[in-house]
């Protein structure tokens, strides 16, 4: 395997987590903006009020999104077993 190969696995790797991650981060990054707004906005400084939905968006965006999760990650790594061989010469 050739240093270039090695950085273009890593690089798609890399690639392949950030685009799983970033719903679930906008989504409670989002939420989270909203609800600092409020309670600026209304001078109630709540920690759970922060938390819960937060949790609750980002969960729900998990199961929304989970089919496609799997089957890109499944993807990525049946394409990555598939060159396995050619990794070892």
């Amino acid at each position: 395997m050739t240093p270039d190969y090695s950085v273009e696995i890593l690089k798609s790797m890399m690639s392949h987590i950030v685009m799983v991650a970033a719903p679930l981060l906008i989504a409670g990054m989002v939420v989270g903006l909203v609800i600092s707004l409020f309670q600026a906005v209304t001078s109630l400084q709540e920690q759970t009020l922060a938390f819960a939905p937060k949790a609750l968006a980002v969960t729900g965006i998990l199961f929304m999104l989970l089919p496609w999760v799997v089957r890109t990650l499944v993807d990525y790594t049946t394409n990555i077993f598939e060159t396995l061989p050619r990794m070892a010469q």
